[in-house]
């Protein structure tokens, strides 16, 4: 969801919920919200923007093999935890149709994440409490917008 505030300015605010496990106990389960101000080059919904944007997460996940094998523990053994961050990102609007555009987006920053990590996804035995410090990609996304736009 996306509010213009003025003439070159808008709120974003995105937020993602998984609540299910998986075959074998696998998990992938969080929630996050992701607000973001973005400043406009011309005018808002077009064109380019520049964001400015903060996270928060709260995750359980365990049990599976992310792609390129990052985050290769996640394999053998369960987190849970929160992660909170910001960041910058560049992004672009298309223009498709009067109430529809096409958006990329790329965003980098900084997450702290906080964890309690157990030995694996199925037995639950507790290993301890730890914590990691993230600098990278924070928002990689491409959109389909569907503009509603207010009678004056």
């Amino acid at each position: 969801m996306e509010v213009a505030l003025g003439p070159k300015s808008t709120i974003d605010l995105q937020g993602t919920y998984n609540p299910f496990s998986f075959k074998d106990n696998k998990k992938l389960k969080h929630w996050s919200v992701q607000p973001e101000y973005r400043l406009w080059n011309c005018e808002k919904f077009v064109g380019s923007f520049f964001g400015f944007h903060a996270h928060y997460a709260y995750y359980n996940v365990g049990g599976i093999k992310l792609p390129m094998d990052i985050f290769s523990s996640l394999r053998n053994y369960r987190y849970q935890g929160y992660a909170v961050g910001g960041g910058f990102s560049y992004g672009y609007q298309w223009f498709l149709g009067p109430h529809w555009n096409l958006e990329a987006e790329f965003g980098f920053g900084y997450t702290y994440a906080h964890f309690d990590k157990y030995n694996c996804h199925k037995c639950g035995d507790f290993l301890g409490k730890g914590h990691k410090h993230y600098f990278g990609p924070t928002k990689i996304g491409v959109s389909i917008v569907y503009l509603i736009k207010s009678k004056k």
